[in-house]
Order: C-alpha cells, then sequence, then structure tokens
C-alpha cells in the first residue's frame, strides 16, 4: 500500500484531524468516500501524519460479511495516540472525552502489547504470537469520531478516520496470561449500572491472538515500523455499546477484575 495521497483524499484527511482538533462535529463526510481498504489506509497515514502526535498502539475491529469478502478483510486499524492512553490499573477511574457532536461508544476489549524489537516475520499461530507479547491486560476502548455516521457509512469509512478511535483505558494486567485461555474469560459491561453486554472473545474470529498477527501483516503492508512496541486494542467483546458526556463505564472479566472510566465531552486540543 503506498503512501502517496491524492489531493480529494488529503482534503478528507485534512477535515478529520481539523475537526478532532477543534472537538466539533461534521454533519456530512468530508469529501468522497474511500471505495476500498487501501484508499482508506491511505487518507488514515495522511492524517496520522498531519496530526503529528506520537501512535502508542493500535485498534483492530471486525469487518462483518458481506462487507468483509467485497474488501478483502475481516479486520480493520486504526491508531491509538499516546496521549489518549490511560493507564488505570490502580483502580483509577479517569474521564474519557468523546465528540459530543459525533459518534462515541465504548468497548470492553483484551489488550495485548507486543515487545519492542519485533522486526518480523508475523507470527503464524497462538504460541508463535505469545513469544512476541510481553503484557496483556484488561481494557476499554473508546471509539468516537467527529462524523456521526462513521460505522453506518461501512468499514473503509469506519478506518479511514482513525478506525473510530479516541482513547483507552488500561485496566489491570492479566496474571498468567501466558497459559491462560483468552477465549474463555467471560466479559461483561455495564453502562450507568446497566448491563449492556456480554461475552467472550471466543466470537471474535481467531480471537485476540488472530487480531495480533492481522495487525502485524497490516502494518508492514502499510510500511509501518512495528519495532518500537505496541500496544494492540484487540476487538470489541461486548459489542459497540453508546456513551455520551457523564456516562459512567464498567467493563468486567470474571475473576480477572474490572476495568471503568467515565465519559466527558472532548475539548478543543492546542498545537498539533
Amino acid at each position: 500500500m503506498g503512501l502517496r495521497v491524492n489531493e480529494p483524499a488529503s482534503t478528507v484527511a485534512q477535515a478529520f484531524v481539523a475537526a478532532r482538533r477543534e472537538a466539533r462535529g461534521l454533519s456530512a463526510y468530508p469529501g468522497d468516500r474511500p471505495a476500498d481498504m487501501d484508499a482508506a489506509y491511505a487518507i488514515q497515514g495522511h492524517a496520522i501524519r498531519l496530526d503529528g502526535r506520537r501512535v502508542a498502539g493500535w485498534k483492530v475491529g471486525r469487518i462483518n460479511p458481506p462487507d468483509d469478502a467485497r474488501l478483502g478483510s475481516n479486520r480493520l486499524a486504526g491508531p491509538i495516540f499516546a496521549d489518549t492512553v490511560v493507564d488505570a490499573a490502580q483502580q483509577v477511574q479517569p474521564a474519557m472525552p468523546v465528540f459530543a457532536a459525533g459518534f462515541a461508544a465504548a468497548e470492553a476489549e483484551i489488550l495485548l502489547h507486543v515487545a519492542a524489537g519485533f522486526s518480523g516475520p508475523v507470527p503464524r499461530d497462538d504460541a508463535g504470537t505469545r513469544a512476541v507479547i510481553d503484557d496483556v491486560r484488561l481494557g476499554i476502548e473508546i471509539a468516537s469520531s467527529p462524523y456521526p455516521h462513521i460505522n453506518v457509512d461501512g468499514p473503509a469509512v469506519t478506518a479511514s478516520d482513525f478506525g473510530n478511535n479516541h482513547g483507552l483505558v488500561m485496566g489491570p494486567a492479566i496474571t498468567g496470561w501466558q497459559d491462560a485461555d483468552l477465549c474463555a474469560i467471560p466479559v461483561t459491561m455495564e453502562i450507568d449500572g446497566r448491563v449492556v453486554g456480554s461475552g467472550s472473545a471466543a466470537t471474535m474470529l481467531d480471537g485476540p491472538y488472530g487480531a495480533v498477527r492481522f495487525l502485524l501483516a497490516n502494518l508492514a503492508a502499510r510500511g509501518i515500523d512495528a519495532s518500537g512496541g505496541l500496544w494492540v486494542s484487540s476487538g470489541a467483546i461486548t459489542g459497540v455499546h453508546p456513551v455520551a458526556a457523564g456516562s459512567r463505564v464498567v467493563a468486567s472479566f470474571g475473576s480477572h477484575g474490572t476495568v471503568s472510566c467515565t465519559i466527558s465531552a472532548a475539548q478543543t486540543r492546542a498545537g498539533g
């Protein structure tokens, strides 16, 4: 996938970056919608460079049928900027901002850290994937975009605006993750004290380790270096649950613990 971006794609990237910095909504998609994943990642890559912040990790999301066949992929990826990652492992309950005039949701996810020094090849199975991981945590992904229809318009549109990511809450480490069956962990999501979803990673294609393999292959194809170490938010387990400023979110992972946050309205961000 090349890095060159045509003028219409550049216009889309600039519009999303500006709207995110200014914490304002976009009532319409700001240009031509990408028709495929190459076009989506071209917009995303240009937006990452325009934004200028350090990327600490990547979110992975599922592409459902029939879009997976049409687009040639069953997952998508988006950057997670370092200044939007909050470590809540010590029961801290951070306030996570969302775009009030756009789309906002929270997702219970398992977070895996690819150790620094990875240079390929992409592992072929779970055992090989565990060998490149050095930490696994409970987590909540904050999915938010200035564009309210970011998910309705399809996976390529979702990927074009940073994969619809706007933050990551990192909870406690999963003790003994090397020997644990990550797909067997029961997960429940509550918003404002009401259970809104439950499930396990067993329904997530080839599971959290599969998400890591997808991401490493995706980054390699895009010419993005993964050797510095990175977090992988491996995909929504209980669903994509709408939130708004004032919401309280709690994700429970059985005996492994909980992670929680509140939701606030995004404010204008100065600089790049």
